[in-house]
């Protein structure tokens, strides 16, 4: 099968690797495609903690195909069936995984990178958000469209926060109340303050992973208002302001999931979601690209040029 190696910092080949067999209690899967994430991209630009070369297929986590070949002892899978997995090496032809670990997908649905869907669906859940609450979301890209969305069908009141023009376009079309441009700290302060008669918002989802948007989004946390870290901060330490975050008693949850059992669940919950039309990401998966350009898309998910929200890496 294909499979691509990252060789070092920005480097990738593709290669041919012998087909991996699925063990007693595993399933072996045909993919389709492999959504790319931001978690990826410290592997990809070099944090001090890699080590290279990675594993064939290393990095894609959020693949999607048919069962190909079924292990020992697995009960309730056939092969043919299309499903969503949990993977750690799905940037290739094929994958093996648990066989607890997918979840059946309908024959009509094309696109379905569930790991990401779900962890939206999971960081809403933590949320608690409920009619008639103000919402903050700091960083539109999938993530915070796919959150816009389910806030608004929920009936909270969203403001969506972002640097790039087109991503706040893509916050109204999801239902944003409110549009602002992340451009000055004290600006946006102002007016989210203006927004909300003084008192900030209810919630607020920072979901870009680094220091400023971090500091910004605490500032936006009304009093015993809840603050969501839904951004990965991989890339050093973080400082707090311990004084803000007391004196306005703020609950403060990390919305990353590392339980299995609840990503499944989640991405159970992101394919009801879209069965029933609370949410449709299909319109927000914005870049494909063949496994031999797993490179571009990676580096797109870095530079974010205008227009991207999401890529995809597919095999025909």
């Amino acid at each position: 099968m294909k499979a691509s190696v990252l060789t070092g910092p920005r480097q990738m080949r593709v290669e041919n690797v012998s087909l991996p067999e699925p063990g007693p209690g595993e399933v072996r899967l045909k993919l389709e495609g492999c959504g790319v994430c931001g978690s990826n991209l410290a592997s990809w630009v070099g944090m001090p903690w890699t080590q290279y070369p990675l594993a064939p297929g290393a990095l894609g986590h959020e693949g999607w195909g048919r069962v190909d070949a079924i292990g020992s002892g697995v009960t309730g899978i056939k092969k043919g069936d299309r499903v969503s997995a949990l993977s750690d090496h799905a940037f290739a032809e094929y994958d093996i995984t648990r066989a607890d670990r997918v979840v059946p997908l309908p024959l009509d649905m094309k696109d379905f990178p569930g790991e990401a869907v779900g962890c939206a669906m999971n960081i809403f859940r933590r949320s608690k958000i409920s009619k008639g609450q103000t919402v903050a979301i700091v960083g539109i890209g999938f993530l915070g469209a796919v959150l816009t969305r389910l806030a608004e069908r929920e009936g909270a009141r969203v403001i969506a926060i972002s640097r790039r023009s087109f991503s706040l376009e893509v916050a109204r079309k999801m239902g944003a109340a409110e549009v602002i441009p992340m451009d000055d700290h004290y600006k946006i302060i102002n007016r989210v303050k203006e927004l909300t008669d003084g008192l900030f918002c209810d919630r607020v989802i920072e979901a870009i992973g680094q220091q400023w948007p971090l500091d910004l989004s605490a500032e936006l946390t009304r009093e015993r208002g809840r603050l969501m870290i839904a951004g990965y901060h991989q890339d050093g330490p973080r400082q707090i302001n311990m004084q803000l975050w007391n004196w306005r008693g703020l609950d403060v949850v990390n919305a990353h999931e590392r339980d299995p059992e609840v990503y499944i669940q989640g991405i159970r919950d992101a394919l009801q979601a879209i069965q029933t039309g609370r949410i449709d990401p299909t319109l927000l998966y914005t870049h494909r690209y063949p496994l031999e350009h797993l490179d571009e898309a990676l580096n797109a998910n870095l530079e974010r040029p205008e227009g991207f929200l999401k890529a995809l890496v597919t095999y025909d």
